[in-house]
């Protein structure tokens, strides 16, 4: 049977509707992904943020802020006993498969803290455990007392210090552990890296300085570095929008390993204390900083490149 021309428009019309349609919709989605990765590319990606990031040996690991603030109570503790790098890592590598480096109030039968330390094994009372200093301190303690830890398996050593049901477990964890010392005891340098929302609350440099003893006490007593408060336009080599008026100055003495060792450490804290920016031997860590600008230190002129210059959120 003939079809009338009129109804193969019509067909025509259906058919190119029914393509139309999806086409659109293709394009529509085509370019709201475009420009979402534009804008995550130039606005930073909200996946990241509220993590801190440490690279090397080819690789790199993401921790969420909190986790890193406890990371680098633990190498603080390694850098102010004067411990070697790896004592660090294998400390990190522990308190990860023990905690997930928090500081937890429960565990395995009567386990607590970022070491899962246990009253009944003699490493102290509830209470002092779950102080983070005093059970890191527990833990190099015992560390300290093991043959050849700076150089026998990483997996090896902290079983022989904790005595895990689980023996080989500390081994998944042994390369972030080291990437973590490595940049928090300031060994690879400008390393660490944290993607932060604004901070949205005026904050003290003399919160940071009180912070920073606390966890430095020896170091700090013995002034292997000294802490001083001073004007943000005149040390700091820009002055971000948001960042208050006076700025917290860490002088390591010329001893650039501990240089570096406080920088990060203050990138670590940034999340908990309202930092805004750190800069260090020409380099600054910028928590505006979003896309490429965000994926490393950046270099800068001026300031005081001797000392460590932390600006916290202020007026």
């Amino acid at each position: 049977m003939a079809v009338s021309s009129r109804a193969r428009r019509t067909s025509r019309r259906g058919v190119g509707r029914y393509v139309a349609v999806p086409l659109v919709m293709v394009l529509l989605f085509g370019g709201i992904a475009g420009g979402s990765y534009v804008a995550l590319q130039r606005y930073g990606s909200p996946a990241h943020e509220g993590t801190c990031v440490a690279s090397g040996l080819g690789t790199s690991h993401r921790y969420t802020s909190d986790r890193v603030s406890n990371a680098a109570l633990i190498s603080a503790t390694a850098v102010d006993r004067g411990l070697p790098p790896r004592a660090a890592s294998i400390a990190l590598a522990t308190a990860y498969q023990e905690s997930q480096l928090r500081n937890i109030d429960y565990g395995d039968r009567d386990s607590l803290g970022l070491f899962q330390q246990r009253p009944s094994q003699g490493w102290g009372t509830e209470e002092e455990i779950m102080d983070p200093i005093y059970s890191t301190n527990a833990f190099y303690d015992v560390l300290e007392t093991v043959r050849d830890y700076e150089s026998a398996d990483i997996n090896d050593i902290a079983q022989r210090v904790q005595r895990s049901g689980h023996p080989e477990a500390y081994r998944d964890h042994e390369t972030e552990g080291r990437l973590y010392a490595s940049a928090l005891t300031g060994h690879s340098g400008a390393n660490l890296l944290c993607t932060l929302g604004a901070v949205g609350a005026t904050t003290s440099p003399e919160q940071v300085r009180a912070e920073l003893e606390r966890q430095f006490p020896r170091a700090a007593a013995s002034e292997r570095f000294t802490a001083s408060l001073g004007s943000a336009s005149s040390v700091a080599p820009q002055r971000p929008e948001g960042a208050g008026a006076t700025a917290l100055m860490v002088d390591p003495g010329g001893d650039e390993t501990l240089g570096w060792a406080l920088a990060n450490w203050a990138v670590a804290r940034a999340a908990e204390d309202g930092v805004v920016q750190v800069s260090y031997r020409g380099r600054v860590w910028d928590r505006t900083a979003h896309g490429e600008d965000a994926g490393a230190w950046g270099s800068v002129e001026g300031g005081d490149a001797e000392r460590v210059v932390v600006l916290v959120s202020g007026r």
